[in-house]
């Protein structure tokens, strides 16, 4: 729950710019949302007040945790070491299988306790758990490209401190804002859902943005793994799995690749959790490509 004897002050937005009538233009990220005045683009988290832009979850905290490195997941970046992990609210896309919908798509009619913290708070916690093992501040559990501006000051604060920011993200953000964040990240897992532009298109994305920005983080100094989280019926065919692993060593075999069983959430419901021999054919067709597959809710 927000303490009321808190207030962080609203911020205001970057990537936008003004139009008629006080209508805005968000470029964040590539939906490029036309907001006007009183309502909130596709994310629900950045509102129009009266020709502002305004990052309306800026300091907003949904969850917070030490958790080990494996679980963002990344296996080959400081293995065996913790990280402090933080969640706000919203997303820009709006998958029907999510797996963290009460806090990504449906905060507003959920019963999440909501907190609020500080950029220079939220370091300070950071280098506090240093003791219990934490390198660093990863920004996951929503997506983190929605909150950019806490993000982005939160990053730089980590960086100052001499610590390590974790980016685990649906890879769906425009180049500029990309390319301001990325100096300041050490690490990031990139879900890429699937390598089907109908299946993207479903779910309110863009394949070919998050293939363009997966190479661009390759091709930076920030250690990349990535997730294909398994949705029966819907990405789980060798013929996918064969294009994704090809396409990944295309640019490094040398990416690790998270290969996800999925579980019925959200508005499915009524789809059955990923068959255990589903995940071990599809490892065996990235092994033919990648050197480094990993599987992920197994269940042992």
């Amino acid at each position: 729950m927000l303490d009321p004897n808190k207030h962080i002050a609203l911020k205001e937005a970057m990537y936008y710019h003004k139009k008629h009538h006080n209508e805005v233009q968000c470029s964040l990220c590539p939906h490029h949302c036309i907001i006007i005045d009183g309502e909130a683009g596709r994310c629900n988290v950045r509102r129009n007040k009266h020709g502002i832009l305004y990052a309306m979850s800026y300091g907003i905290i949904s969850a917070m945790a030490l958790d080990p490195i494996e679980k963002k997941p990344l296996f080959k970046f400081y293995p065996g070491t913790q990280i402090l992990s933080i969640g706000s609210i919203g997303c820009n896309l709006h998958c029907p299988f999510c797996q963290n919908y009460p806090i990504s798509l449906e905060y507003h009619n959920s019963n999440i306790l909501l907190d609020q913290k500080t950029a220079k708070e939220l370091s300070t916690c950071a280098a506090d758990a240093r003791e219990d093992g934490n390198i660093g501040l990863a920004y996951t559990y929503n997506e983190p490209t929605v909150n950019f501006e806490f993000v982005y000051d939160c990053a730089r604060n980590i960086y100052k401190n001499r610590l390590r920011n974790i980016y685990v993200s649906n890879g769906f953000i425009s180049p500029e804002p990309l390319e301001r964040l990325l100096p300041l990240l050490d690490a990031a897992n990139i879900d890429l859902k699937s390598f089907s532009e109908e299946f993207y298109k479903k779910i309110g994305g863009q394949l070919e943005v998050v293939k363009r920005n997966i190479k661009r983080i390759a091709e930076s100094d920030c250690h990349l793994e990535l997730t294909f989280l398994v949705i029966p019926g819907e990405n789980d065919s060798p013929e996918e799995m064969e294009a994704v692993s090809t396409w990944i060593a295309s640019i490094n075999r040398e990416i690790p690749l998270h290969i996800t069983r999925s579980f019925p959430h959200y508005q499915y419901t009524h789809m059955e959790e990923t068959p255990h021999d589903t995940i071990y054919q599809l490892r065996e067709i990235a092994w033919k490509h990648l050197d480094q597959v990993f599987l992920g809710n197994m269940g042992w």
